[in-house]
């Protein structure tokens, strides 16, 4: 593996420069590095704050990684070997240890490691690939006492599979996030007894195959429109009170009972970790938690990308490389027009750059019906020169999640009452992200007009 070469033991150096800086070490960045060395990139540098790279995956021991991407089925560790390998054979320096303190505007990049020290790095584009965090118990109003054996499904998941060690011998998973059914699976695996899973919403929040092949295979309960109503204990967890929830989602206390346990995972939530985009004075979506992006996934702030987890939670790692690959791609174009910029950070003063923003203004995408949330927000015209309508990729792929359950529904895409794609579904939930492509030459070309999604009745 390449390590940055312009540093030299503890020294403080505040001249560094890159094309392109990869905020992020996981999946999303991986890709994100390759696509920008592929698309001729000259210095693509990857900056990770663990001692290692692969984010969450190499602790993902289980199948279902890489059907679409690779056309098989891998572990976790094993899809992220492959883009680890990819990434250094095609020259990518890498930075482990080093925390991303700052991220400005001008692209420039600011890091502390315990071997250099603090760097300044000047950059031509800038990724960020920053990934998620578990929604932890201080983000839920949950009664009880603080008792030891309380844990994130991603936590219970290190733990068991990354340090060898059990949470408990009893547990209880609150919500039917991913992980936490993963993780019922796994906890049955190692001999822990899975006592249930309660989930608040009517329906589950993972993929229905997860449920499918970690709680029915091996008959652990899944309670829906339950939620946990205490927390009992006062060293070590004693077990909960599970209850059903009203209109309101409130516990209805009288129809409660008890559940004996020594552990309790929490998978009730994914955010994207975003403390550096907001304070860079990137737009946020309030819907996603991530930044708003071009189907280039460029974010509001020129030359600064986002994508993976980041942007918004995803449910298969193959679409988080897609998002990589496609930002990698852009911002390595971006980096070589701001390389013919005579200084950096003074956009359209160059010739090449002029020529680039009139040939390519953006439209909105926007939820309509029973649509929580769409992503890109925002889609690039190439307007009307045939070698920018060339250039641009063919299909506008646009992911999306339903608000609501539904079945024998039909996905359109319209823009100004004229719908340009209509999609059968039998059956949509907001567990399951959808994605839907645009033909582009089937939009019109006019400013102002926005794209709507929406999932209608059939």
């Amino acid at each position: 593996m390449k390590a940055f070469p312009g540093l030299k033991g503890k020294d403080l150096r505040k001249d560094l420069r890159a094309d392109v800086a990869v905020i992020g070490g996981g999946p999303a960045g991986l890709a994100a590095a390759v696509a920008a060395k592929r698309a001729g990139a000259e210095r693509v540098v990857v900056i990770e704050r663990d001692v290692r790279l692969g984010g969450i995956l190499p602790q993902c021991i289980h199948t279902g990684f890489g059907l679409k991407w690779f056309g098989e089925e891998l572990t976790g560790p094993e899809y992220a070997a492959r883009f680890v390998d990819e990434a250094a054979s095609v020259g990518v320096e890498f930075m482990l240890e080093t925390m991303v303190l700052e991220v400005t505007q001008e692209r420039r990049v600011a890091a502390v490691s315990p071997r250099h020290g603090l760097i300044v790095l000047q950059c031509g584009a800038i990724i960020l690939a920053m990934g998620c965090r578990e929604r932890p118990r201080g983000a839920l109003v949950l009664p009880g006492t603080r008792p030891a054996g309380i844990f994130t499904a991603g936590t219970a998941q290190r733990l068991v599979n990354i340090e060898g060690v059990l949470p408990g011998r009893q547990a209880v998973i609150l919500g039917s996030g991913d992980v936490g059914l993963i993780m019922a699976r796994r906890l049955t695996l190692e001999g822990v007894k899975v006592q249930a899973v309660v989930e608040i919403m009517t329906y589950p929040g993972g993929l229905a195959r997860n449920v499918q092949q970690c709680l029915r295979d091996f008959d652990i309960p899944l309670y829906l429109g339950h939620t946990i109503s205490r927390i009992h204990g006062r060293d070590r967890l004693e077990g909960v009170s599970v209850a059903p929830v009203d209109d309101a989602r409130m516990p209805i206390a009288s129809e409660e009972w008890f559940i004996p346990c020594d552990t309790l995972l929490f998978s009730v939530g994914l955010i994207p970790e975003n403390e550096l985009s907001a304070a860079c004075g990137i737009e946020i979506d309030p819907a996603t938690g991530g930044p708003v992006v071009t189907d280039e996934m460029e974010t509001s702030v020129p030359g600064i990308f986002a994508c993976g987890n980041v942007v918004h939670v995803h449910d298969l790692v193959d679409h988080v490389t897609e998002d990589g690959m496609v930002a990698g791609a852009a911002a390595a174009a971006r980096a070589r027009v701001e390389a013919r910029t005579p200084v950096l950070g003074e956009v359209g003063k160059d010739a090449g750059l002029e020529s680039l923003q009139v040939l390519c203004t953006t439209g909105e995408i926007r939820p309509g019906r029973n649509v929580r949330y769409v992503v890109p927000q925002r889609f690039v015209r190439h307007g009307d020169a045939p070698a920018a309508a060339a250039a641009a990729a063919r299909t506008l792929t646009i992911s999306l999640r339903p608000s609501e359950p539904a079945e024998n529904v039909v996905l359109e895409v319209s823009i100004a009452g004229r719908v340009l794609r209509r999609q059968r579904k039998q059956k949509v939930r907001p567990g399951e992200m959808i994605q839907v492509n645009v033909d582009r030459l089937a939009i019109p070309s006019e400013k102002g007009d926005t794209l709507t999604v929406s999932i209608v009745e059939r």
